[in-house]
């Protein structure tokens, strides 16, 4: 009887003092979408299955079920603006990039956008799809930003609107404009990070902080990157986003990764109960840097 790929699901756990999502699972194979990326930070499409060994939970596995570059798929993506009052001092250079990623639902109608933004008490969900119409830039253009930040209530909201709107076959992207900080939501840090992990949406955070060195801010937005198998930019890179070439650069950086993805499928190493971590390694190009969630929780069935 062949195996099961996993379910994954954010389990509550206390113990865990990285304050993490962690992967509950009832099966035995390891399911993992990644990308890899090499010199300059540009995606590699020519991987084997030799050239990487998963780490899993300090075992070595070299031998998979199955490893296949990921099928060309329509895109469901969640774009997450900060309009809050932190993030005011790049809020234009940030909405001018959201109509710009707006504008590819109009040139690549598989694609279906959606565009969140928050800023005070209650994230507005700004457009559901058509985000490139007139309508909806007109009201994108007349953001205003101020007020409190409600970062994880927004994640919160974001991984919400993907379960239950996300399209069969489509995968799930989350782009998140933000200064990293938090000061009003009625959900922590870790209720969002799972939550996100639930929708199975992988983050690429655009650091909005106005220094041009990581903050507490930028410590989660690279957290909750590495966590999902996205990618952080810094402050430093989103300096240059007013720049268009640049801006162009770093966005279809986004797409680049998600067009150069691969899945790897494996029996589970050992069945003890608990956290299994989760690491991709390079076994001969050192200079591969591979980008995955980070690990995943296994159950014994009671059946």
């Amino acid at each position: 009887m062949p195996a099961s790929l996993p379910t994954i699901a954010p389990a509550q756990d206390a113990s865990q003092s990285s304050g993490l999502p962690i992967y509950r699972s009832t099966v035995s194979e390891v399911r993992v979408a990644f990308f890899a990326t090499g010199v300059n930070n540009r995606p590699v499409d020519n991987l084997t299955q030799t050239d990487f060994a998963v780490l899993d939970d300090e075992r070595v596995v070299r031998s998979f079920r199955s490893f296949a570059h990921s099928e060309e798929a329509p895109l469901d993506i969640v774009v997450l603006v900060d309009l809050s009052e932190s993030a005011a001092p790049r809020f234009r250079v940030a909405m001018n990039n959201v109509l710009q990623l707006a504008s590819r639902e109009q040139s690549n109608s598989e694609d279906h956008f959606a565009v969140i933004s928050f800023g005070g008490m209650q994230p507005p969900i700004l457009c559901a799809s058509a985000c490139g119409g007139s309508g909806t830039v007109a009201r994108l253009m007349a953001a205003r930003s101020g007020g409190t930040t409600p970062l994880f209530d927004a994640l919160q909201l974001a991984a919400d609107f993907i379960l239950h709107h996300g399209r069969a076959g489509a995968r799930p992207v989350l782009i998140l404009f933000s200064d990293g900080n938090d000061t009003i939501s009625l959900h922590s840090k870790r209720e969002a990070l799972a939550a996100v992990i639930e929708a199975g949406a992988p983050v690429y955070s655009f650091d909005m902080s106005a220094s041009r060195y990581e903050s507490q801010g930028s410590f989660f937005l690279r957290q909750i990157s590495e966590t999902t198998g996205g990618r952080y930019f810094p402050p430093s890179s989103y300096q240059h986003f007013s720049r268009k070439n640049c801006a162009e650069t770093m966005l279809n950086s986004v797409f680049d990764d998600l067009r150069a993805s691969y899945f790897v499928t494996y029996a589970l190493p050992n069945y003890h109960a608990g956290f299994h971590s989760l690491h991709l390694l390079p076994a001969h190009n050192l200079n591969l840097t591979f980008h995955s969630r980070n690990g995943y929780y296994f159950e014994h069935s009671s059946h």
